[in-house]
């Protein structure tokens, strides 16, 4: 079977609806996936079924009628190749979406994506986390900030909330340790002006292992001194 095929099949597991036209897209973002990843690693995972599961669905997982309202602008930090933010982008034409990545050849490959697909409102950043969200332009401007396998919650929390506004979420797609994390990170959230909303576990067609969606709502100003300078989260979590 082609990629195409496999995404409809995990789609219609998942019981997601998805357009020829979304088909048609998701097709031609794997294939330039594969194809710049014999020129640089952007990922593990580049077979056709296990793209269309682990990275196509699981990016489209978190996507909550609640929260991802029309028009809503959203910041995907630490995008890397593109997930979560691009298959949420194909999913939902009228997000405002800006992705964000430290390392520029990323950055480069995101663009061609976009231009491939002649996606609108959507802006490609080459910036670390910490230096992003202490610019005016970015800090408390976003409705939604999506983050996966970038980094455990307590450090992903100061990379991503300086990011939301008031109101806003932080949404964590998070792996078999998300229980575990989540104790480790309440101190964190808290500090950074979070509130955890809820947490849904998450099952993908064909795959066994746990995963979980963590909402968290954004319920005060997150203090000027966060995010610390850039390496210190990681280096001392909060």
């Amino acid at each position: 079977m082609m990629f195409s095929d496999y995404l409809m099949k995990a789609a219609k597991e998942y019981k997601i609806p998805i357009s020829a036209e979304q088909i048609e897209e998701y097709n031609i973002y794997y294939h330039l996936l594969v194809e710049w990843n014999e020129k640089m690693n952007l990922t593990a995972i580049t077979e056709p079924n296990a793209v269309a599961i682990k990275h196509m669905i699981d990016s489209i997982s978190c996507w909550d009628k609640a929260i991802f309202k029309t028009g809503v602008k959203l910041i995907d930090v630490g995008t890397g190749a593109g997930f979560p933010g691009l298959p949420l982008k194909i999913w939902q034409k009228d997000l405002n979406v800006t992705l964000l990545d430290s390392l520029n050849k990323r950055v480069k490959f995101l663009a061609t994506v976009v231009e491939n697909l002649h996606l609108k409102n959507i802006e490609v950043i080459h910036s670390r986390a910490e230096e992003g969200a202490r610019q005016k332009r970015y800090r408390e401007c976003y409705d939604i900030a999506v983050s996966r396998a970038v980094a455990r919650l307590s450090v992903l929390s100061e990379y991503c909330l300086p990011f939301v506004k008031v109101g806003g979420y932080f949404v964590a797609l998070k792996g078999a340790q998300y229980l575990e994390e989540i104790e480790e990170a309440k101190c964190a959230i808290q500090t950074l002006g979070g509130e955890i909303e809820k947490v849904i576990p998450i099952k993908l067609p064909e795959l066994e292992d746990r995963r979980a969606v963590v909402y968290i709502k954004k319920i005060k100003t997150t203090p000027k001194v966060y995010p610390r300078k850039a390496g210190t989260p990681e280096k001392n979590p909060l």
